[in-house]
């Protein structure tokens, strides 16, 4: 796949074509057409008398200084050294590319004054698979994701430390050299304009975006193997009673478990005049009250991430009429805050899960099923540990979920006396999404038990399917086994989609 890096708006789905998949780049024309035009504009002002912020000054706090024109290169040079100042261990290299990606984005509107060769210098990195060294802390969210960006440009300017396509570490002078790459001697504006940008958070937050999709639409999976293995009822999801409670999401969910629960012969089982159950815990009647509202959340969040990919963030920023203005667009605020609100609806969406799975275990409440669904209750311990990990990542969850956006330390001498946070949001949703992933492949792990356990009733046609895609790697029920790898192949049957692909081959795509 070729992903065209034109004036406009990068998509969701491009960014993770060449942030994952290592979908190659090439720049539109007319996007070349505007670099070029807008670095004429930075030239005329280069010999301008009258300072020019990143052109002819210092920057941040020291930004009075008018610096003469042989020492811009140095400037520039100097900036990016000295703002490569991360720490800790290496970000994840679909982090980086995506990063890479949205800051050439924000190049090709010509809103930023670089040279052509700098836009293509990136492009050429993204294409050869060269990866800078980024670490986990560095980043306030404003100016954008400063040490982060700069790594990046550090790199393009044949310093630092990169990955190669095959993961080798080695210095980028080296890599660049073996991929034909001429490293870039910065110009005026070139250095601010690489690290000035949002980009890191922006490539999280949509990264993110994409994994939840799938995820919201597993934990309704997850929920309905519930539902069905504790013999609770589908009559709450009824299309009428949801309407009467128009939230887009939770409307999505209920049609999505009534899909997933349709002709199940367990449910029928005991929906006739003779059940004596009046209804069933909030866990499972409220799956789509909760499940809903991460799915409108959600939707917020990718709202915010479209205006923010046809953003061109940069300060100063090279105007449709040639004008070079500072400006505030840099800040954070905007991405930090759905990050952080995806965050808390993530910790309430694996808590849910949690509960469900905690029910199947105790016999006071799971309607007729072995403690702990142990073969032998007292000699075998069936599922009891599987919970406390659900348990332990739920709790991990919660302190996730503790908003990053509402703190700010002031930096640069008081400049940047406000800051957003975003990058660290978007770090900690990562590790949330990971532990969401991991709830509801425990609670599938376990439902999909307690499906046998109902035999020789049987399941909805899309539980019994997603039932058996599990059981191609993971045994059904017996005396105790070593948990960790059953675990582990449910949470990889979960995170490439095979147990989302093996629901819609009954249902049709779910919502």
């Amino acid at each position: 796949m070729n992903v065209v890096v034109g004036v406009g708006a990068l998509s969701a789905d491009e960014v993770v074509s060449v942030a994952r998949l290592g979908a190659q780049v090439t720049l539109a024309p007319e996007a070349l057409q505007e670099i070029a035009r807008s670095r004429e504009v930075v030239k005329a002002l280069a010999d301008d008398a009258k300072p020019h912020y990143g052109v002819s000054t210092g920057f941040g706090a020291l930004a009075t200084r008018h610096i003469p024109t042989e020492l811009r290169t140095q400037l520039q040079r100097s900036l990016v050294r000295s703002h490569a100042a991360g720490s800790g261990p290496e970000v994840e290299r679909e982090v980086v590319r995506a990063l890479m990606l949205l800051r050439l984005s924000t190049l090709a509107t010509g809103r930023t004054g670089v040279r052509t060769e700098t836009a293509e210098a990136y492009a050429a990195l993204l294409n050869a698979g060269i990866t800078p060294v980024v670490h986990e802390y560095g980043s306030l969210g404003c100016s954008g994701d400063l040490a982060p960006l700069a790594h990046c440009a550090l790199a393009v300017m044949g310093e630092g430390v990169v990955r190669t396509a095959d993961g080798e570490r080695k210095p980028a002078a080296e890599a660049l050299a073996e991929a034909g790459i001429t490293p870039v001697v910065l110009e005026e504006k070139e250095g601010l304009a690489l690290i000035n940008g949002t980009d890191g958070m922006l490539g999280m937050l949509v990264l993110a975006g994409h994994d939840l999709r799938r995820l919201l639409s597993t934990a309704d999976i997850a929920a309905a193997m519930s539902v069905e293995g504790q013999l609770g009822t589908d009559a709450v999801f009824a299309a009428d009673l949801q309407a009467m409670r128009p939230h887009p999401g939770q409307g999505d969910s209920a049609g999505n478990l009534r899909s997933l629960l349709a002709d199940s012969a367990i449910i029928a089982s005991h929906a006739g005049p003779d059940c004596t159950y009046v209804q069933d815990a909030y866990s499972l009647r409220c799956t789509p009250q909760v499940h809903g509202t991460a799915r409108d959340t959600l939707a917020h969040a990718m709202l915010v991430a479209s205006r923010e990919l046809a953003s061109a963030v940069d300060n100063p920023v090279v105007t449709l009429d040639g004008r070079v203005e500072s400006n505030g667009n840099f800040h954070g605020a905007p991405v930090a805050a759905v990050l952080d609100f995806l965050a808390i609806t993530v910790a309430d969406v694996a808590s849910i899960s949690e509960r469900r799975t905690d029910r199947f275990l105790d016999p006071a409440r799971n309607r007729g099923l072995n403690a702990f669904l142990a073969d032998d209750p007292g000699v075998d311990s069936g599922h009891m540990i599987a919970q406390y990990t659900q348990a332990a990542i739920v709790s991990e969850l919660k302190r996730l979920a503790t908003p990053a956006s509402v703190d700010s330390i002031p930096s640069s001498a008081m400049q940047e006396d406000h800051v957003s946070m975003g990058w660290a949001a978007a770090r900690k949703l990562r590790r949330a999404i990971d532990g969401l992933g991991r709830v509801l492949a425990v609670e599938l792990y376990t439902a999909a038990r307690a499906l046998d356990l109902r035999a020789p009733l049987t399941p909805a046609p899309a539980t019994a399917a997603v039932r058996d895609g599990l059981r191609e790697t993971v045994e059904g029920p017996g005396t105790d086994r070593w948990l960790a790898p059953e675990i582990e192949e449910a949470v990889q049957y979960v995170a490439s989609g095979r147990a989302l692909a093996a629901a819609e081959s009954v249902t049709g795509a779910l919502v």
